[in-house]
């Protein structure tokens, strides 16, 4: 199905029935990532899932912060008249959720977020990464090295394990939504929160996640044996007991 939210062409799916929950993917994906779990769950609830802007079928903004994002989710229901019992996002759709549920934009009973983003300790890793970086935009504007500059970033941003999209229309967002942290408003999330990890994922360290944890005040970790980022899609039938154990 489409819908036009803030003159965006959006893509968006509606299926079961009973306690309404809405899907936010993660970052360089879209709505049918959720697809394994969907199946699980569709037969007790109501599933709402969205092409967040720049994802599947939703058209491509031109440059947006984490806030826009959060502003589309929240028009989003207001046009299609959903208030949802359930906010589920997985990674940056995570990030979505924490800053609308903690900036009070968004509203819901329960919240589940799976490896999310966002909240992190110091990392020295991620430090030096931006050091080099920046050394790195000085060193391929210098003959060679300009003209195999496209080339030198990908193996980069592969080579830390980045979500970096290769479309340069989403390249300024990206660079915007990972750079903020969202601790202040995690810790005004009141609401019951199930947190999910996948023991093998290392693109949310669990560090991070522990850190959430305890600056959720109403929060339970749950890790999954032998997943990854994905781990929704790697073991469906644990992630969806436990979201549903958790939400029932």
């Amino acid at each position: 199905m489409k819908i036009l939210i803030n003159n965006i062409v959006t893509e968006y799916l509606d299926e079961g029935s009973g306690p309404i929950v809405l899907m936010l993917h993660g970052w360089g994906v879209d709505l049918h990532s959720f697809d394994n779990l969907v199946n699980k769950l569709s037969s007790k609830y109501r599933i709402i899932r969205v092409d967040l802007p720049g994802f599947g079928g939703t058209s491509v903004p031109k440059s947006w912060k984490l806030d826009d994002y959060v502003d589309f989710v929240k028009e989003f229901l207001y046009k299609t008249d959903i208030q949802p019992n359930v906010l589920l996002g997985h990674s940056f759709g995570g990030r979505i959720i924490i800053k609308g549920v903690g900036g009070f934009k968004l509203k819901a009973e329960k919240i589940v977020l799976v490896s999310p983003a966002g909240v992190s300790l110091f990392n020295l890793k991620k430090a030096i990464i931006r050091y080099v970086s920046k050394i790195g935009k000085v060193l391929l504007h210098i003959p060679p090295l300009y003209f195999w500059k496209e080339r030198i970033k990908k193996r980069f941003y592969k080579g830390i394990g980045s979500e970096y999209l290769d479309n340069k229309n989403m390249k300024e967002i990206f660079g915007s939504v990972v750079s903020e942290d969202l601790a202040p408003y995690a810790k005004n999330i009141k609401q019951e929160t199930l947190l999910v990890w996948g023991d093998k994922d290392y693109v949310t360290p669990l560090s991070d996640v522990k850190f959430l944890n305890s600056i959720l005040p109403n929060s339970k970790l749950e890790i999954v044996k032998n997943t990854g980022h994905f781990s929704f899609v790697e073991d469906t039938q644990e992630v969806a007991r436990l979201v549903g154990e958790f939400i029932m």
